[in-house]
This record gives structure tokens, C-alpha cells and sequence, in this order.
């Protein structure tokens, strides 16, 4: 039989045409095909904050919005249970367990809590009205203003299996966390595909966070020894070393966000202070809604109002509570209640933080007692735009 021998470079021809033929018809195939990268169908919120510094206030304005499905530091159990160890070991159980809440996944709760168990032996449940109102709860609506109070009376018996079926009704889920010390850490989660993560950044005036923090000695203590680590080991902060160390996690995140931010972070990070937050509620809170892809309802407009516009600076008692107050008094009251020489140890310890989130030092107790004297100085414009940032440089 005659064989015939086919020059090796006709057989390349072919096979380069072959190939470019397949290649073409995956390319119009795949047009017609969803893509798995598509983006989520929820979105993500991280309130990151430190403890004393509005969180819980800021946390409720996103909880009671009817799309929201709110939790309030969820890596307490983290915590409480690792109680030993150090902020930066749990650093990365905390992320784990974020990220599991995020994905509706509650299963995560099961090595820190008890096996049966119910809505109330979550850390702060009450005060998240998803949690409160269906399905979680049959007692309240959706579009509801929940109280903690009544929530803890009516719906503290249902199942934990609760939480999940919830989560996985609402087109937002929003977590606030004071557990979160360096932002490179989140940055696992700002690439996972599977989250549509963004981060509310809020930061507080540090004198005002002392003074806040002495109204709650006891209840802090063991997150302090955790901060400092000392090995479970509870601690009062008569020195300001955990200040030090939340003044230093603020710098850290902030610089970390606006100086050279990776690309991923890209419309990913929004600084809220929470002076300007309380002397024009409606306004910051519609910049917190746009970035977070929600819209302001009537309802909860006038509860905002309400809020903020009670008396006086509320009771010691009331220092964990979300209560009708005086908003702008609470945020100047540790000018009149600290001393002297309280703010200048604080001003020694937190300065850089002072400095760059947008606050006056003060150089004597007269300008302290000066309430017409403006410490929350304008916030610093164009000092960071997205459009001129370049990820190659």
C-alpha cells in the first residue's frame, strides 16, 4: 500500500486553522452562557469602628431600614470564647466568621455557642430588626421600628435556625464590628468573588471616646486585656494604652485606605466622623445610603429626627442603649466632664489620630470650656480621589 507523506508544515497550518476555528465558536457559545463571576446578589456592609465611638447608633440607622439584615459584632463570641488569646491572633477566626455572616452561613456560630440554642443567645440580638419581624419573628413587620425592649419580650424564644432563614431574605446584610484592627486583613474578603463588600469607616473625637469609655469601666475590661494581651487577664485603661492602640488602628486603616490603597479598594471605603454625623443626621446618613445602595424612607427619616433630637446627653445606665437624646450635646459633653490634665495625657497618646482625622488639639482648659470654639474642623477635600489614582504606580 502507498503511503503519503504530508509536509509537517501543511500539518501545523491545519491544526492552527482548527484551533482558531474552536476557538472561535467558544467565543460566540460562551456569549450565550451566564458567567459564574457574576456579581453577588447581596450586598455587604462592614460598619468598622472602634468600642465608645457611635458605632451602635450608626449600626441602627442600617438595621432598621427594611432591606437590611443587621448584626451587631457577631465576633464577640469570638472573643469570649478566646478569651485568652490576643486581637491580633483572633484576627483571622473574627474574618472567618464575618465572612460566614456575610454568606448567610451561621453554621460558624457553632464552635463558640451552645448546640440548642435560640435568637437570644446571640450577642445582641434585640437591637437588630431583622431579627425582630419576619421570618425570623412573627410580632413585628418589616417596615416596623423595632424597640430592643420589645423585642427581648416577644421573639427571644425562637429558634436559631432563624437567623439563617432571615439573612437570606434581605438584599443587604451589614455587619458592625469594633473588632478589626489593621485593614489588611479584610483584604481576603474585599477579593472574594462571592461578596459585594464595602466599609463604613467611622471614627470618633478620642477625648470623646474617653469619656464615653469611663461610663463603661467594667464592661470593657476584658476586651481590654484582649487588646493588650494579657493572657485573659481583665484590665481598666487607667493609662490610655488600649486608646493607643484603637488611635493607632484608626491612622492605620485610614492611611491604609486613601494614601496608596490597592485597586480592589476602589469605591470599596467610605470615613464617616461622628460629629458630622450628629450635626446633620440627614445628609451623612443620605451619603451612607448611596454608598451602600440604599434609599432613605419617610418612616425612617422621621425616627433619625426623633433620635437625635431628644434631651440631654442620656443617663450612665443608658450608655449601651439607643436612646432619644440630645445628639450634638453627647458629642461635645466630654468638653465639660473631663479634666485638664485627662485631655492633654489623651492629646499625648492620640495625636496622630487626632490630627488626621480632622480634629483640634486644644493647648489649655480655657479653649476646653470655650464651647463656641469649633474642635471638628472642615474635612480635608480632594485629599484623595479615586480618579487620580493609578495602580501601576
Amino acid at each position: 500500500m502507498a503511503r503519503i507523506r504530508i509536509p509537517s508544515t501543511i500539518v501545523i497550518l491545519f491544526v492552527m486553522v482548527q484551533t482558531g476555528f474552536l476557538l472561535f465558536m467558544y467565543t460566540r457559545y460562551s456569549s450565550f452562557i451566564p458567567q459564574s463571576e457574576e456579581k453577588p446578589s447581596q450586598a455587604h456592609i462592614l460598619i468598622l469602628s472602634s468600642w465608645r465611638s457611635g458605632s451602635s447608633f450608626t449600626g441602627q440607622l442600617f438595621s432598621q431600614h427594611p432591606s437590611v439584615f443587621y448584626l451587631m459584632e457577631p465576633a464577640w463570641h469570638v472573643w469570649i470564647r478566646l478569651y485568652q488569646s490576643s486581637a491580633k491572633v483572633l484576627h483571622m477566626a473574627v474574618r472567618d466568621l464575618v465572612r460566614s455572616v456575610f454568606l448567610c452561613d451561621m453554621s460558624v456560630f457553632d464552635a463558640y455557642m451552645p448546640w440548642k440554642r435560640n435568637l437570644s443567645d446571640l450577642f445582641q440580638w434585640a437591637v437588630s430588626r431583622a431579627l425582630c419581624s419576619a421570618p425570623a419573628c412573627d410580632s413585628f413587620q418589616r417596615t416596623d421600628i423595632t424597640s430592643e425592649m420589645a423585642c427581648k419580650t416577644l421573639c427571644g424564644r425562637y429558634p436559631f435556625s432563624k437567623v439563617e432563614e432571615a439573612c437570606k431574605t434581605y438584599s443587604h446584610v451589614v455587619i458592625k464590628e469594633v473588632r478589626f484592627f489593621d485593614l489588611k486583613v479584610l483584604y481576603p474578603l474585599l477579593t472574594d468573588p462571592s461578596l459585594n463588600l464595602k466599609i463604613i469607616h467611622l471614627v470618633r473625637d478620642p477625648r470623646a471616646v474617653v469619656k464615653s469609655r469611663e461610663q463603661s469601666v467594667k464592661a470593657l475590661a476584658r476586651d481590654n486585656g484582649i487588646v493588650l494581651s494579657t493572657n485573659g487577664t481583665k484590665v481598666e485603661d487607667n493609662k490610655y494604652k488600649v486608646m493607643q492602640e484603637i488611635c493607632r488602628s484608626h491612622v492605620q486603616i485610614y492611611e491604609t485606605a486613601t494614601l496608596k490603597p490597592p485597586h480592589f479598594l476602589k469605591d470599596r471605603y467610605l470615613m464617616i466622623r461622628f460629629e458630622d454625623l450628629v450635626r446633620d443626621p440627614l445628609s451623612e446618613i443620605s451619603e451612607m445610603y448611596k454608598f451602600a445602595d440604599l434609599s432613605l424612607t419617610p418612616t425612617l427619616k422621621s425616627w433619625i429626627y426623633n433620635i437625635t433630637h431628644g434631651q440631654g446627653s442620656g443617663k450612665k445606665k443608658e450608655a449601651f442603649k439607643i436612646t432619644s437624646r440630645d445628639a450634638i450635646s453627647v458629642s461635645q459633653a466630654w468638653r465639660n466632664v473631663l479634666s485638664f490634665q485627662k485631655i492633654q495625657k489623651i492629646q499625648e497618646v492620640c495625636k496622630g489620630a487626632i490630627n488626621m482625622l480632622g480634629y483640634q488639639l486644644l493647648d489649655s482648659e480655657k479653649e476646653q470650656r470655650d464651647l463656641s470654639l469649633d474642635l471638628v474642623l472642615p474635612r480635608r477635600q480632594n485629599q484623595f480621589s479615586w480618579s487620580s489614582f493609578n495602580p501601576k504606580h
